[in-house]
């Protein structure tokens, strides 16, 4: 009798670690997802970054506005829905 408490601790911890994953794999959709929408946002900001910490504002300044400019675009498409029809646009 002693078995059946083992093997049910077992099958908890297996329980609690598919749970784990199952949570794991829907972060790294959603973090895909907003990557897509705002991939370009990102890399312009990071570029600007980039560019004030070695000192040249110029560029700097044509980076945080593309980075404008790419996030107004997502949030449009966004806010957009998408069918099969318009998938690819």
């Amino acid at each position: 009798m002693r078995k059946q408490p083992s093997t049910h601790r077992r099958r908890i911890r297996g329980q609690g670690m598919s749970e784990y994953l199952v949570i794991t794999a829907l972060v790294a959709v959603a973090t895909v997802a907003v990557a897509g929408f705002f991939g370009d946002a990102i890399r312009h900001q990071m570029a600007a970054m980039a560019l004030k910490l070695a000192g040249d504002t110029s560029t700097a300044k044509t980076e945080t506005t593309a980075a404008q400019t790419s996030a107004g675009n997502a949030k449009s498409d966004a806010g957009t829905a998408k069918t099969l029809q318009n998938f690819s646009q």
